[in-house]
């Protein structure tokens, strides 16, 4: 692994959570900051930093890993460096999870009635592209069922949103959510998503010389002594888990999975055992820098849309370079 492109990616996400940290309503100096982290501090600093900032920022880095991972294993996965941590319905389930339980009043029970509703959702969504899909099926076949469920989720979700359409405080509560959002994360939602994240992500990385034989084609992969029929099982597993985890603390974010791992590959290359860990870093500093955009700039823009917004045109820019994965 290049120690460079580790160090370069390292401190740009130490950069990023210090802005997060430093920068908002309230500007805090460095100096305020470490106070604060070694037990000082005076109690409105610590309430904002400890109380509101510091777990907003953990989530943000969970979602953002968490994505980009997924989006490196869907990417092997169907060998396409276009693919998507949504590909298989897994973010559009995770989404009729959580609006299903605004729109029952679930959301308001207790504070992981969202996540768990949402994380149920999206697994829901996995099984039936695979019962779907049958088993041995190929990756067009459970390519063609992804779409298929998302077309599904999506219209079952629009219905939903449909019948409470005039219940304006859930109507809005479903829509912001469906765009994204960190607002008013808590150490709960930091509990929730932080040590799943943390766990799957150390769990991909041991596949990676796998992932490196996959690209040569599952035939080549196998004739080399790779286990295809478990590791398409694993990444389908591991890629669910991390997309629901960060769907179910973060709602609905798109292109970090598209994007991050896409211009990692075109600038270190692919070969995945840099891929992986680069990819989790970069994911987890694009989220928190987006996500201080949120914050910082005016008006009520959300998480998702400022993802898109950010990632596109710097996507296109590179691509217009030339760069091929």
């Amino acid at each position: 692994m290049s120690l460079r492109a580790v160090l370069l990616l390292v401190a740009l996400l130490a950069l990023a959570l210090l802005a997060s940290l430093a920068l908002g309503e309230v500007h805090l100096a460095p100096g305020e900051i470490l106070r604060v982290l070694a037990g000082g501090g005076d109690a409105m600093t610590r309430t904002i930093l400890l109380d509101f900032r510091l777990p907003r920022a953990l989530v943000a880095m969970a979602v953002g890993a968490a994505l980009a991972a997924s989006g490196v294993l869907m990417q092997s996965f169907f060998r396409n460096p276009l693919a998507s941590p949504g590909l298989l319905g897994v973010s559009s389930g995770g989404a009729l999870g959580a609006v299903i339980a605004f729109a029952f009043g679930w959301a308001s029970l207790s504070m992981w009635s969202l996540p768990l509703a949402s994380i149920a959702g999206a697994f829901l969504a996995t099984l039936a592209v695979l019962a779907i899909a049958r088993e041995g099926a190929s990756t067009e076949h459970l390519l063609l069922a992804g779409v298929a469920m998302n077309a599904l989720f999506g219209a079952a979700t629009s219905f939903v949103l449909t019948l409470k359409a005039g219940h304006f405080e859930v109507g809005g509560q479903i829509l912001f959510w469906l765009m994204g959002g960190l607002e008013s994360r808590t150490w709960e939602h930091v509990a929730i998503s932080l040590p799943g994240v943390l766990l799957a992500c150390l769990l991909v990385l041991p596949s990676a010389r796998a992932l490196n034989l996959l690209a040569m084609g599952e035939l080549g992969a196998q004739s080399l002594g790779v286990n295809v029929k478990r590791l398409r099982w694993e990444l389908i597993i591991l890629s669910t888990l991390l997309t629901a985890l960060a769907t179910a603390v973060g709602g609905v974010v798109g292109f970090v999975g598209l994007i991050v791992p896409h211009l990692l590959r075109l600038a270190f290359g692919p070969d995945h055992r840099r891929l992986l860990p680069l990819s989790m870093l970069g994911g987890a500093a694009f989220v928190l820098l987006c996500d201080l955009l949120v914050r910082t700039l005016p008006g009520q823009l959300r998480l998702g849309v400022v993802t898109a917004l950010a990632g596109g045109p710097f996507f296109l820019w590179m691509l217009r370079r030339g760069g091929r994965p």
